[in-house]
C-alpha cells in the first residue's frame, strides 16, 4: 500500500498505511465485506431458488391426498402438497433470520481503546470516526471489543445457515423416501447413467449427493461457530485459522442447493400410487371414527363407553377394508348424521384442512 501510494504520487499520506490499526481492524472489515456479498449475491439466490421451486410443487400438489408415515406406519392422510410446504414455511423462517442478520466490523486498534489513536491526535473524537468509516462501507460498527471483533455475528449467521442446512437434509431424506415408495417417478435425464450394473434403475443421487455436502457443511459450519465464539483473554490465532474454512463450509451448501433444485425439478408425482396407498388403509379412519363417537357421547346422541379401546381392538395391528368399516359404523349407537357423514368419508377425503392451509400460506 506504501508503495503504491509512492507511485501515486502521494507520499505525504504514506505513514498512514495502517495507521493505528491491528490486524483485525482490516480483517474484521475484509471478512464481513466478503461474508456478505458472498450470502448476498451467491448463497441466498441459491437457497431462495429451492424454496421457489419446493413452493410451485407444493402449489402444484396441495390437492394430492397422501397417506401419512408417523413412526413409518401408515397414520392420517394428508396432502404431498401440505407437507412440501411445511418445509417451504420452515425455510422461509430461517430465511427471515439470516437476512435480518449484522455483519460487524472493528477499527480501534490493538486492544479495542483508540490507545495510540489518541497518543497520536487526542483532540479527534476516534469512536465517532471509527463509526463513520465501519458503517460507510455497509457494516454494523461494534464499539466495545478486545483486539478481535468479537465474532458472535458470525456465530450467529453459521448457525443459522446450519440449521437451513438440517431442515434441507430433512427434506432430501423425505423426497429419497417418497420416491423409494414410489410416491415420486424420477423423470430420465438423456445421457444419464443409472447404475452401473442395473440400466433399469434412476439412482436418486441428486438428493443423496444433497445429503452428504448438507452433513460436511454442517460440520464445518459447526466447528466454526464453536471456534469462533472464543478468543482467549483479548486475542489468540484460532479465528485465523479457522476463518479459511468459511468459503469451504458455503461451498458445500452450494453444492447441496444446486442439487436439491435440480432433483425437484426431475420427480413427478404418481397420483395414482397415492390413491392406491390410501385405499390399501382404510383402518387410519379408525381415529376419525372415534373422535366422532366422543363428539356424539358429549351431545348426548350416544352412551358408548371408551371409543378409542374399541376402535383399537377393531383395527390395531389388523387389515380392515372399507365393507369392515362401514359395517361397524352402521352398528354404532350415535346419530344419524354423524353416521351418514362416517359412511361417506374414504382415505382419500379425510385429509383435514391440508389443502386450504397449503393454499392460504404459500
Amino acid at each position: 500500500m506504501r508503495d503504491r501510494l509512492s507511485r501515486l504520487g502521494l507520499d505525504r499520506i504514506a505513514e498512514l498505511t495502517h495507521f493505528g490499526c491491528t490486524s483485525e481492524d482490516v480483517n474484521s472489515l475484509a471478512y464481513a465485506l466478503i461474508v456478505k456479498r458472498a450470502v448476498a449475491d451467491v448463497w441466498l439466490p441459491a437457497y431462495k431458488a429451492v424454496i421457489q421451486k419446493l413452493r410451485e410443487l407444493a402449489l402444484e400438489h396441495a390437492d394430492a391426498p397422501m397417506l401419512s408415515r408417523t413412526h413409518g406406519q401408515p397414520a392420517t392422510p394428508t396432502t404431498m402438497g401440505k407437507e412440501l410446504g411445511v418445509f417451504v414455511w420452515r425455510l422461509e423462517r430461517v430465511l427471515a433470520q439470516i437476512e435480518s442478520g449484522e455483519y460487524l466490523g472493528k477499527f480501534s486498534g490493538a486492544t479495542g481503546t483508540w490507545s495510540a489513536h489518541l497518543a497520536a491526535a487526542p483532540q479527534v473524537a476516534w469512536p465517532n470516526v471509527a463509526r463513520e468509516f465501519v458503517e460507510s462501507l455497509g457494516l454494523t460498527f461494534n464499539p466495545l471489543t478486545t483486539q478481535i471483533e468479537s465474532h458472535d455475528w458470525q456465530v450467529e449467521l453459521y448457525d443459522r445457515v446450519r440449521h437451513a442446512g438440517g431442515i434441507l437434509h430433512n427434506l432430501a431424506t423425505d423426497i429419497w423416501t417418497y420416491i423409494s415408495l414410489g410416491y415420486f417417478a424420477q423423470i430420465p435425464v438423456a445421457g444419464a447413467t443409472g447404475s452401473s450394473t442395473m440400466p433399469h434403475k434412476i439412482n436418486p443421487i441428486r438428493f443423496e449427493n444433497a445429503e452428504a455436502n448438507l452433513e460436511l457443511a454442517s460440520a464445518l459450519f459447526s466447528s466454526l461457530a464453536q471456534t469462533l465464539v472464543t478468543s482467549r483473554l483479548q486475542r489468540d490465532l484460532t479465528d485465523s485459522t479457522t476463518q479459511r474454512n468459511i468459503g469451504v463450509a458455503f461451498g458445500h451448501s452450494l453444492l447441496a442447493l444446486d442439487n436439491l433444485t435440480r432433483g425437484l425439478g426431475e420427480i413427478s408425482l404418481s397420483r395414482d400410487v397415492l390413491l392406491a396407498d390410501l385405499d390399501a388403509n382404510w383402518e387410519v379412519l379408525g381415529e376419525a371414527i372415534q373422535t366422532v363417537v366422543r363428539a356424539e357421547v358429549t351431545a348426548g346422541r350416544s352412551t358408548i363407553r371408551d371409543p378409542y379401546a374399541l376402535l383399537k381392538e377393531l383395527t390395531r395391528g389388523r387389515r380392515v377394508g372399507a365393507e369392515d368399516l362401514a359395517e361397524f359404523v352402521r352398528g354404532l349407537e350415535i346419530g344419524d348424521e354423524a353416521k351418514q357423514r362416517l359412511l361417506e368419508l374414504t382415505p382419500a377425503t379425510y385429509s383435514g384442512l391440508a389443502e386450504q392451509l397449503t393454499r392460504s400460506k404459500l
